[in-house]
């Protein structure tokens, strides 16, 4: 299968520095015409990506599952499911991406499985304490007659963690763990079996070329010995970033899982990685999963809930570069991903919004558009020129903001089912990409399908529209990208500099570099050549929302 061979000198491997592009496939490019992306159709876009700029392209989850949660409920982990579509596509896909020499990295998931798994199938016909059910989290409830759940532990989408089935006899019996949906059993990875099952489907991926994976829920994996009670702080974050010590987050027994991966991969060529979906509570506990013999990267999520205030903002960037620095493994940079709000929406919210929560038609304080997008252009300046390696989400590359007004009809997040309609949910970070103005449903496909519906303003935000515009989103990401690559911004150190209480400003090398967050312009002095700016402005006065790359003298 299509691979790329370039081996990188220790240190300077390709993912210590890459900018890699998070493709969501139900909503990238739809070839079919069916409503739901799909591989084919994210081959025939690959060309606006290498346009783009990008190193690598990840994949959300594109394999076989009855789509309950969107595919993070996978029924086999060796096929492509129908909607996505074959094996054949993906290889056509892999093949032609190495051909531009972008790597592509697939998604994982492996703390649970969908309820329809052959495996979760065969536990609910045998009996407990069996080997099928040994292989996920199967208790004996409490009470008299085990009618109450093993322990008190509240799902992410909301309810109770815990299910109970119905024995081959017809009587209630045990209950199974689900920190997700009831269709998304946990894996019981205290279990030998399970272990070498993964471990085979690392193995049947990579020899199919591709160059690394996200792992999904990293740090969800194994549970604390007992499962003792735990009650979630109120407002919490959903996926555990905000709390010590919960008995489901973070276990120390996890590591040995990410050690025996690092090895497995270190067997191919071309500097395969792994990368965490990690929600701890700091960032000293983040780097615990990029040591030298574990994973390779994992997200920098306290950087992402960073609000936008300089202050936090400055502290997060050190504090991530110390920590990660620590352990000798590069931080990653990312704004938006597909479970939480869009930033050009998000960092013009005035009212907490906890991960995973959504907003919504009935949001109240809803995020000013303009102001959205002009933070959001500058953060994303701010960020590509920060060594180590960026994440970038499908559409934000536009200024896509969050799609709000979707209807209540065709919403599709669990969490919106869940919680009864108390929580939005992430169907607004989701919504099919724009490609052409005046295209049935904007070049998604041709037919004008669309599993979740694109807002009519979206025109506007249209790939052809923002293509033929200089002063677009969609110009300043390319223009960001390619100096990044030619200043090679993404390896080496950065010096901090002065530039006033509300900026965020340091140089690396010839460029300095500077953020505005404050409420007045910062003028940032004499002989000042500009190389980028997030938006146009003339002066030396860095507007407020608004950041730039500039050289001096």
């Amino acid at each position: 299968m299509a691979q790329l061979e370039q081996i990188a000198a220790p240190g300077s491997e390709w993912w210590r520095s890459a900018v890699i592009y998070q493709i969501y496939p139900r909503s990238f490019a739809d070839a079919s015409g069916d409503g739901i992306g799909d591989l084919p159709g994210i081959t025939s876009r690959l060309d606006d990506l290498q346009e783009l700029g990008i190193d690598a392209i990840w994949l959300s989850p594109f394999m076989t599952s009855p789509q309950k949660d969107a595919g993070y409920d996978v029924a086999d982990y060796r096929d492509v499911d129908p909607i996505f579509g074959t094996l054949a596509d993906f290889d056509e896909m892999l093949a032609q991406a190495h051909a531009r020499s972008i790597r592509v990295i697939v998604d994982l998931v492996p703390n649970h499985s969908s309820d329809q798994h052959v495996w979760f199938q065969e536990a609910l016909k045998a009996a407990p304490g069996s080997r099928e059910r040994g292989r996920y989290v199967f208790r004996d409830g409490r009470g008299k007659n085990g009618e109450l759940p093993p322990n008190n532990w509240e799902s992410v989408f909301g309810g109770g963690m815990w299910e109970r089935v119905v024995e081959a006899d017809g009587t209630p019996g045990q209950w199974y763990l689900h920190i997700f949906d009831p269709s998304q059993p946990d894996f019981d990875w205290t279990n030998a079996e399970v272990r070498e099952e993964f471990r085979s489907i690392l193995r049947f991926w990579l020899d199919r070329g591709v160059d690394g994976f996200r792992v999904d829920v990293a740090h969800g994996m194994v549970k604390e010995a007992g499962l003792p009670d735990y009650a979630p702080v109120a407002d919490a974050d959903s996926m555990g970033g905000g709390e010590e010590n919960v008995p489901y987050w973070g276990q120390d027994e996890v590591h040995d899982i990410y050690r025996d991966w690092h090895q497995l991969l270190a067997e191919y060529d071309g500097d395969r990685a792994l990368c965490g979906e990690a929600w701890l509570p700091t960032l000293k506990k983040t780097a615990l999963w990029v040591r030298p013999d574990e994973m390779h990267q994992t997200f920098n999520f306290p950087y992402l809930m960073t609000a936008w205030d300089a202050e936090a903002l400055g502290a997060v960037i050190r504090e991530s570069l110390d920590e990660f620095g620590k352990v000798g493994a590069p931080s990653t940079w990312v704004l938006s991903n597909h479970d939480v709000v869009r930033h050009a929406s998000r960092l013009a919210l005035t009212a907490e919004n906890p991960q995973g929560e959504g907003i919504g038609p009935e949001t109240p304080d809803k995020p000013d558009t303009a102001i959205g997008l002009a933070r959001a252009r500058a953060a994303t300046t701010l960020m590509l020129a920060l060594p180590g390696s960026s994440y970038l989400y499908q559409g934000e590359e536009l200024g896509l903001p969050e799609a709000m007004e979707i209807p209540d009809e065709f919403r599709q997040d669990p969490t919106w089912f869940r919680t009864n309609g108390e929580r939005y949910g992430r169907d607004g970070c989701r919504v099919p990409l724009p490609w052409e103005a005046d295209a049935p449903a904007f070049g998604f496909n041709d037919t004008g399908d669309s599993w979740l519906p694109q807002p009519a303003e979206w025109t506007q935000y249209a790939r052809d529209t923002e293509s033929a515009d200089p002063t677009s989103t969609l110009s300043l990401y390319k223009e960001l990208l390619a100096e990044r690559r030619a200043r090679g911004l993404g390896t080496g150190s950065l010096i901090w500099e002065d530039a006033g209480a509300d900026a965020v400003a340091f140089r690396r090398g010839d460029i300095h570099v500077a953020a505005n967050l404050g409420t007045e312009p910062l003028e940032l002095g004499e002989d000042v050549t500009f190389v980028l700016q997030s938006q146009p402005f003339d002066g030396t006065a860095l507007p407020v929302d608004t950041a730039a790359w500039y050289t001096k003298g």
